[in-house]
């Protein structure tokens, strides 16, 4: 679905531009000015808007996990593995618990990152809030923040993070 989306974005762009350079404009500053700044306004929000959540990288750090959409890793989230409490696997996520696609906050759930239906890994963090984030292997992702979880814990607390790295 987002695809099409960010093609129709594209083809904003293009009708801004068209319009832009069209000679029958000449004489209407005022509407012409309006017309291409809407166009390209709306086809660049829907492309960006869209490819931000073709896909979600996950990767788990020594002393913390971060989160990255799309192409340009934007939005961005970056979770201390302090704050984090336990990880688990949820085998089936879907769009429709979130309220759609992309990044979603819902008040008896926490927040999520939802690129497509399938699993999914839910941090429980520290404050008693979730974060869930569709991504391929779920499990595996699941088994490599527990294992980091229990390297930070064997530390203790006040240990540095780069120590065991």
């Amino acid at each position: 679905m987002q695809w099409p989306l960010a093609a129709a974005g594209a083809a904003c762009v293009a009708l801004g531009i068209v319009l832009a350079v069209d000679p029958r404009w000449a004489s209407a500053i005022g509407p012409l000015v309006m017309a291409v700044v809407g166009c390209v306004a709306v086809g660049l929000l829907m492309i960006f808007g869209t490819l931000a959540f073709v896909h979600v990288a996950v990767r788990v750090y020594a002393d913390s996990l971060e989160v990255r959409c799309g192409f340009m890793g934007l939005p961005r989230r970056r979770i201390p593995l302090s704050h984090v409490v336990g990880a688990s696997f949820a085998p089936r996520v879907t769009p429709r618990q979130w309220g759609g696609w992309g990044y979603r906050w819902r008040p008896e759930k926490g927040t999520a990152v939802v690129v497509r239906r399938g699993e999914g890994v839910v941090l429980e963090l520290g404050d008693g809030r979730k974060f869930t984030v569709t991504v391929d292997d779920a499990e595996a992702a699941v088994r490599v923040i527990r294992d980091r979880l229990r390297v930070l814990a064997s530390r203790g607390p006040g240990a540095s993070p780069a120590a065991g790295a």
